[in-house]
């Protein structure tokens, strides 16, 4: 057929993939930009930071880890989270990596944080997600030299991925909430390997006479990482705990608070999630 004799569409539409192929800004890599950022694994937040620049943010916080922020295994590589990382307290001891690549300070090499406080409100709603670091997860982010510099950017842009908790050489401990009396319990629980939050916990006290005293009961999220149990009557030491992870895995800890417990002091167990 003559090219006069074809249809008019039919020579428009040779003319636009001839425009195509002869246009040198043409970049086939376009077209694949969404599900490249996608399957990265990497997500975008917010990030700012608090406390001493060196320090772990809180010697508190939001969670109820206490002083333990600032030593082994969390040796102040923490952060606080906004309503999307906290999760009214169930967010606390999740682990996340954080990098940054938005300022020339930024090294873009990931750090690795826990969740162990809340920052509700200011500059952590302005997005979805947003980590308030420490002063010390921070300054890890820098290139070397250049931590003052990035700290004093303020807020800038981050990614984030979840991530394992993983403490090599630590196991779960549980220390008794100052509140704890004879007939009720509560429990701050620490260095949970693996999702590193929990999702419940369940508590069974030391044998009975009856065999359904001797069943595992709901402990309730007091906040944070406090969970409690009101028994209504004296309860019997020694308590095992029963935890499971967000993901739903279990982990049975026998005898983790012994009889003559004492408040404010910390049980360290012998177990894990992952051994």
């Amino acid at each position: 057929m003559a090219p006069s004799s074809l249809p008019l569409f039919t020579i428009g539409f040779l003319a636009f993939l001839i425009v195509i192929h002869s246009s040198s800004s043409f970049n086939p890599k376009l077209l694949n930009y969404t599900s490249t950022v996608s399957s990265s694994g990497w997500s975008p937040a917010g990030a700012t930071w608090y406390g001493d620049p060196n320090g772990a943010g809180s010697t508190g916080g939001a969670c109820g880890y206490g002083a333990a922020v600032a030593i082994s295994p969390f040796s102040s590589f923490v952060s606080a989270g906004n309503p999307f990382l906290f999760k009214s307290g169930m967010g606390c001891g999740a682990c996340y990596q954080v990098k940054c690549t938005a300022n020339e300070a930024c090294s873009g090499e990931p750090v690795t944080v826990v969740i162990t406080d809340e920052c509700p409100g200011g500059p952590c709603l302005d997005e979805k997600v947003h980590f308030d670091l420490s002063g010390t997860a921070l300054g890890a982010m820098a290139k070397s030299g250049m931590a003052e510099q990035l700290r004093s950017a303020g807020k800038f842009p981050i990614e984030f991925t979840r991530v394992e908790c993983n403490y090599p050489g630590t196991n779960i401990a549980f220390r008794v909430d100052p509140g704890s009396n004879s007939q009720y319990l509560a429990v701050v629980i620490e260095f949970e390997d693996g999702q590193g939050d929990l999702s419940a916990v369940e508590l069974k006290q030391a044998p009975a006479g009856t065999p359904a005293s001797n069943n595992w009961v709901h402990m309730d999220q007091s906040w944070g990482a406090v969970w409690k149990y009101n028994a209504g009557s004296d309860l019997r030491a020694p308590f095992s705990l029963r935890l499971t992870s967000s993901s739903g895995k279990t982990l049975v800890v026998n005898n983790a608070i012994p009889a003559g417990w004492q408040t404010q002091r910390t049980y360290k167990s012998l177990v894990n999630f992952s051994n």
